[in-house]
Parts: structure tokens; C-alpha cells; sequence
């Protein structure tokens, strides 16, 4: 009896329990990578796993030669105004791949270099552009980008796995590369939720938990490359373990740049309450300051702490900087000037419906100043443009009408603009019915020897039914004139008639036309008779 022969039927081997494993499991990745010893469809065993421990230096893998005015120009680009916050960013992020650069070139046997990190903490109302900031830095700086809202983590009590998932997506950015992603960027928005205290800003709980668990990944620490919790990693790491394979196991925080930002609401009172009114240059009968550059001057790492964080907590975040509200013309600049225009976006939703719409500077200052009593920063400029141009929208396209321009008359005066458009969008229609009637005519007269003709008010009336049934106007006509040429040839035997035409009557009740026509063509050939 062969060894074969000598298995248990109902003991898999090596080979049948690794297939199985990734049968079950090889289509639950999210992070871009495979497991090891699996071999993905399409692919070769050949294939290096991502998180082997031979890594490329890093120093081949990301290098960083950028100049504080280098990003702020890039980001001018973007974001319109926030001058000061886009200068502070663009130093506090040179600063801190620079002393990266530091730290990778210091010879081994050199006494380690003390650097801080330049963690960031931006402060802002909505809709400012403090993530569209952080995202084109990013972007130009060529690493991973992660953004999570803090309020993700304050809602389930102590959370930290799920914060350390933020280290792990940032793997997934990098489509697996360890390294590159320990070089990466997060960005935790609404950290003011955080807060334990501050006029009952936050849960204390939760709060606190989560900023314990970010002070660790702000500093340096290893965070493990598989969730603990997952069944998936797990599952990975014992095959790892018995195929003997090793791999990277952790991912460390040291070089990973942490940015957070929030609105920070009441912020403003506890700085008004510490100092003097006269200190800051505000008068006792002044009504309550926003958090604009002035202010912001004079706020404190305990302003913070009164807040609501962790002294600690504030203590890993050395720069801080304030993005302000957005007024009117900066809205105006950022719709002519930014990039990212949403005009553009406009311009492309109407262009697929084959109409150009033009914004004149008049449409923009008015959609600018409506936009920014919205209070919402650049956001309110979504809302104003779809309140305007929504019907436009909608009564626009399937018309002839090809261009549309906003102005301040358009914008004022919506509904008497869309008015005119209806009609003159229905006059097009009708006109565009009559080339498909005309068709109609020349294909009857083709098949039939028939002529035939539709009056105006029976076009408009075959428009009206092709558009509740969604057909053609030719399909219609087809299908109201189908049996026609039977009876209009006995009409054109009994008088002779060689041209026909169809009024409204005929499209409100063809047989009733038609069989009128009929027995109207046999009393006057039977009183023509009758006359001879």
C-alpha cells in the first residue's frame, strides 16, 4: 500500500488546508496586500510580499527637497487667502522632513539628535479649506494622506485599536509600502470633540481615552501592521509562523506627521475671560470676537487645557495656527481664480446636456455675496449654485437652448429667466416635432400616395403625447395615423381630394376624424350625383 493510500481521508494536507484558507479569506483584504504563501489570481509565486523585512532604504524611497515659499505657491494655487496659516503650515511641514533628512543622515556612532515633532493643530470655522490644505501638501510632498474625524473615535468609549487603525490605512495609501508610509501624513478633523470639559464639549471618557492613545502615536511608538482584533491578520500571521516566513510587524510613528483641526467654538470666550479686554483691544460694550488672526495671538497652551485636553495631550502639538472666516470677496476670488473652482464643475455638468454656460463677474460677486451669508466658508458656495441653477438643470437639457449665462438680472430674477426659457425651449420643441412630422408626411406619401399635412395645433398636441408616453413624435404619428391610408383613399376615390390636413381633432380621436371624413365623402358624392 502506497503512502497515499495510508492518509485519512479526512485530514487535509499542507497544500488542500492552504487553498482552502485562501479560497475563504483572499478576498477580504482592504489594505492592498495578499497573504503570504498565497498565490492571487493572475499572479506568480514570484511575487514579493510587500511586508518582507528587505526593505529599500528609505533614503531611495522618499527624499524631500521643498522650500517653505516652494508650498505656499503650490497651495496659492487652491486655496485662496489664509495666507498666514499657509506660510505657517508650509514652514511647519519643511521643518519637520527636514529634521527627518537630519535624522536618516546622522552617522551611527553620532549622539542622537534631540528633535521635537512639528505636530500641527489648525483652527478654523468650516468650510475654510483647513483639509484641502492638508491634502494638496500631501499630494505635492508625494506621501500618503489619512483623514479621519475625531468624532469616529469619540463615540465608541475607549477606541485606541481603532485609532491605530489610522497608522494602518496609511499602509493602504502607500499600496503596501512600509516604509513610504511611516513618512505619511494624518489628519484628524473636529479634534475640539475631544475635549473633556469646555462648556460640555465631548465626553470625558471617551475624550480623554483618545487623546491618551494619539499622545503615544504623535511621538514614536510601534503600532502592529495587523489589527489584533482581525481575524484576517491573524489568520495571515499563523500561516507565516508555519511556513517559517518572516515579515515586518509593526509600523513606527516616529516620522509620521499628525495634524488636527476643529472650530474650536468658546475658544474665543475663555481667551476674552483670561486677558483684559483692553489687552486684546476690545471694548467692554464690543460684542463677542471671532477667532481671527488678532485674537488668536494671544491664545495659550492653558486656553487649551481650559478647553478641555490633556496638558500633555496639547504639549505634542508645538505648532498651531488659525484659518479665518471667509468673507465675500474672498468666496468671489476663490470661484475665479482657485483651481478647484466649482465653476468649473458647473461647466461640466451642463457641457453633458450640450449647453455652455457662461458666469459673468456680476453673477459671481452676487452668488459670492449670497454664499457668504451662509456662514458655512467655501461650502456655501455649493449651496447658493444648486438653490440657482438647480431648475436650470432640469428645464435646460432635451430643449435646443445651448448656452446659458449667469449674471446678477439671472440670478435675481430666476424664475422670470427659467419663464422664457420654458417658452422658448417649447417653441424649439415644437420645431423640432415638425422636422419628425415632416418625416412622417414624406414616408405616408412614400408608401401610401397620400398627402398629408398637420396643422400647427395638432403638432403641438403630438408633442404633448410623445413626452407622457416617452416616445418620439414620429412613433406617435406613426401610431395615431396608422390606419389612415385606408380611409383616406375611399375620401380620395368619392371627391377627388388629393391633399389632406389633419387638424387637433384628428390627434384627440383619429377614428372619429377619420370615419367623419369618410361618411362625409359619400353624402357629397351621393348629392353630387343627385345635382347631375
Amino acid at each position: 500500500m502506497s503512502d497515499d493510500d495510508k492518509k485519512d481521508p479526512k485530514s487535509p494536507d499542507h497544500e488542500e488546508l492552504r487553498k482552502s484558507l485562501e479560497g475563504i479569506f483572499g478576498k477580504m483584504s482592504k489594505t492592498g496586500f495578499s497573504f503570504p504563501g498565497m498565490t492571487p489570481a493572475g499572479s506568480s509565486q514570484e511575487e514579493e510580499d510587500p511586508f518582507e523585512t528587505e526593505v529599500a532604504e528609505k533614503d531611495d524611497i522618499f527624499e524631500f527637497d521643498y522650500l517653505p515659499r516652494d508650498i505656499k505657491a503650490h497651495l496659492d494655487r487652491f486655496v485662496i487667502s489664509q495666507d498666514d496659516a499657509k506660510k505657517a503650515l508650509a514652514i511647519a511641514v519643511c521643518d519637520h522632513y527636514n529634521h527627518v533628512k537630519s535624522l536618516k543622515a546622522q552617522d551611527d556612532d553620532a549622539q542622537p539628535l534631540e528633535i521635537q515633532k512639528q505636530n500641527v493643530m489648525v483652527v478654523g470655522p468650516t468650510g475654510v479649506g483647513k483639509t484641502y490644505l492638508i491634502k494638496h501638501i500631501a499630494e505635492l510632498v508625494g506621501v500618503p494622506f489619512v483623514k479621519a474625524d475625531a468624532t469616529k473615535f469619540s463615540e465608541t468609549g475607549y477606541v485606541g485599536g481603532d485609532v491605530d487603525d489610522l497608522v494602518r490605512e496609511l499602509v493602504a495609501k502607500a499600496d503596501g509600502d512600509v516604509s513610504l508610509a511611516e513618512y505619511g501624513i494624518i489628519y484628524i478633523d473636529e479634534i475640539d470633540k475631544l475635549a473633556s470639559t469646555g462648556g460640555g464639549m465631548g465626553r470625558d471618557v471617551s475624550g480623554r481615552g483618545v487623546q491618551t492613545t494619539l499622545l503615544k502615536l504623535m511621538e514614536e511608538t510601534e503600532v502592529a501592521l495587523r489589527n489584533p482584533n482581525d481575524m484576517r491578520g491573524q489568520m495571515a500571521a499563523m500561516m507565516e509562523m508555519q511556513q517559517g516566513k518572516k515579515s515586518k510587524e509593526t509600523i513606527n510613528t516616529r516620522h509620521i506627521l499628525f495634524i488636527v483641526s476643529g472650530a474650536f467654538s468658546g475658544l474665543e470666550k475663555i481667551v476674552r475671560k483670561r486677558s483684559a479686554a483692553s489687552q486684546i483691544g476690545f471694548t467692554a460694550e464690543s460684542k463677542e470676537p471671532e477667532m481671527d488672526n488678532e485674537l488668536f495671538k494671544h491664545v495659550t497652551s492653558q486656553d487649551y487645557i481650559d478647553f478641555g485636553f490633556e496638558a500633555e495631550f496639547i504639549g505634542r502639538i508645538p505648532v498651531r495656527v488659525v484659518c479665518e472666516h471667509l468673507q465675500a470677496p474672498d468666496l468671489e476670488a476663490i470661484l475665479k481664480y482657485s483651481e478647484g473652482s466649482l465653476l468649473r464643475q458647473y461647466e461640466r455638468e451642463f457641457e453633458a446636456y450640450g449647453i455652455d454656460v457662461i458666469f459673468k463677474d456680476e453673477g459671481i460677486k452676487r452668488i459670492s455675496e449670497m454664499a457668504a451669508e451662509e456662514k458655512t466658508g467655501a461650502r456655501g458656495l455649493m449651496t447658493v449654485g444648486e438653490q440657482i441653477l438647480r431648475d436650470f438643470k432640469y428645464e435646460l437639457p432635451g430643449t435646443s437652448v445651448n448656452e446659458l449665462i449667469v449674471d446678477a438680472d439671472l440670478i435675481d430674477n430666476r424664475e422670470t429667466h427659467l419663464e422664457k426659457f420654458r417658452e422658448l425651449g417649447q417653441e424649439l420643441v415644437v420645431e423640432k416635432a415638425r422636422q419628425e412630422v415632416e418625416a412622417f408626411v414624406r414616408d405616408f406619401k412614400d408608401k401610401h400616395n397620400v398627402i398629408v399635412t398637420l396643422e400647427d395645433d395638432a403638432v403641438a398636441l403630438i408633442v404633448e403625447k410623445a413626452g407622457a408616453q416617452a416616445r418620439s413624435v414620429l412613433q406617435v404619428a406613426r401610431q395615431l395615423f396608422r390606419d389612415y391610408q385606408f380611409g383616406l383613399k375611399l375620401v380620395q376615390k368619392n371627391t377627388g381630394q388629393k391633399e389632406f390636413h389633419l387638424p387637433a381633432s384628428a390627434v384627440i380621436d383619429p377614428d372619429a376624424f377619420l370615419s367623419e371624413m369618410v361618411v362625409k365623402s359619400y353624402k357629397d358624392q351621393a348629392q353630387e350625383k343627385k345635382s347631375e
